[in-house]
């Protein structure tokens, strides 16, 4: 049974997916362990373990038919001997950086020093390194999904997310926990 993965960037939309993955009836691996607060008010939905998964991969099983959120720069270090349908979260990088931007403001926290391009580029590269490698890989299926169209679309994207996953997902269910409010950092420049 395949493990559902939900990736992307760090403030790109992994949680707002797996409220809508929860509420839709999919069994999640979370722990609670990061309380919801301001920026992410309905919860992280994050399992503590994954932050170890280059040194550990030993619980991988236990989330086979549940929905496991993992950052993308981790994604390199899942075991080819299971299989994977992953959501993958893209937003431009512009709103990401805003995003982790104010984050860190509101917990009173500077951000790694240099200027904004250079981890604009950092980033950019990292996912272009990221979606070439997920497209060599013979036991994962990806469905690339903008924050914003998740947004603006609710019930298109819950429909194609339980398609995806061969699922009957409550998709009104799904849709409900989507909040156009909590989408704060914008550009008007987005890519679709």
């Amino acid at each position: 049974m395949a493990i559902t993965v939900v990736s992307g960037l760090p403030r790109s939309g992994t949680s707002v997916m797996m409220q809508m993955l929860r509420a839709g009836g999919h069994e999640l691996l979370a722990d609670g362990e990061r309380q919801a607060d301001l920026d992410n008010p309905n919860g992280y939905f994050e399992y503590e373990p994954i932050k170890r998964l280059k040194q550990d991969n030993s619980w991988l099983p236990k989330a086979e038919g549940k929905a496991v959120k993992i950052i993308s720069s981790l994604l390199f270090y899942l075991p080819p001997s299971l299989a994977y349908k992953i959501i993958l979260m893209k937003r431009p990088l512009e709103e990401v950086l805003a995003s982790q931007a104010a984050m860190l403001g509101r917990a009173n926290r500077q951000g790694s020093p240099g200027d904004g391009g250079k981890l604009l580029n950092l980033f950019a590269k990292q996912m272009e390194k990221t979606e070439q490698w997920l497209s060599q890989q013979p036991n994962m299926a990806v469905l690339p999904l903008w924050y914003h169209q998740v947004v603006k679309e609710p019930d298109s994207s819950a429909e194609m997310v339980a398609s995806f996953l061969g699922l009957s997902l409550k998709v009104e269910a799904m849709v409900k926990t989507v909040d156009p409010n909590l989408y704060r950092q914008r550009c008007l420049n987005r890519m679709a």
